[in-house]
């Protein structure tokens, strides 16, 4: 069971989330279907959007819903606990520095070097920054430095070719 502070975040994240995902398959239903070229309505390009949006709306209503059951709409204290006020900081922070990454990765990176490269620095990063403690042993930060490297070489590889070779999509 998740710390009652949290409740009412999760409540107003999952209304965020439920309303981008609706939008999202409103959005990729006004998308062309093509039809006129005779192309299978299953490789229509808003099919993949309307899919993941179905998805994070439904499990934006999901984590709603818990954090209903949990006692969203109950008083809530008005001091945290230490433990609790340092979790919030974490999770601000975590936020914080995940929307910074996705913004460099969208404006800075993508369309300014090959998509590859950028998919493959922009998986590198993030999962250095959010791996990394302080506190770890040089063996330790050696395993984790490899395996982000691992995963953004397989992350600039594999993206990209499906992209353009499943999903037939022009990538900058």
């Amino acid at each position: 069971m998740q710390t009652r502070p949290l409740v009412r975040a999760d409540l107003v994240t999952g209304a965020i989330l439920a309303a981008f995902g609706l939008a999202a398959v409103a959005e990729s239903y006004g998308m062309p279907r093509l039809a006129e070229r005779n192309i299978n309505p299953w490789t229509a390009p808003g099919v993949v959007p309307g899919m993941l949006g179905v998805i994070i709306a439904l499990l934006g209503v999901i984590l709603a819903s818990r954090s209903l059951f949990a006692g969203a709409f109950h008083p809530q204290p008005v001091a945290l606990s230490p433990e609790d006020a340092a979790e919030q900081r974490a999770g601000r922070w975590r936020l914080g520095m995940c929307s910074l990454l996705c913004f460099i990765y969208a404006v800075v990176l993508v369309g300014h070097i090959p998509f590859w490269l950028a998919t493959g620095i922009f998986v590198l990063i993030f999962i250095i920054v959010f791996e990394w403690q302080a506190n770890d042993e040089q063996p330790v930060r050696m395993r984790k430095l490899a395996f982000a490297g691992g995963i953004a070489l397989l992350a600039a590889t594999i993206i990209p070719y499906a992209f353009q070779n499943l999903f037939l999509v022009r990538l900058p």
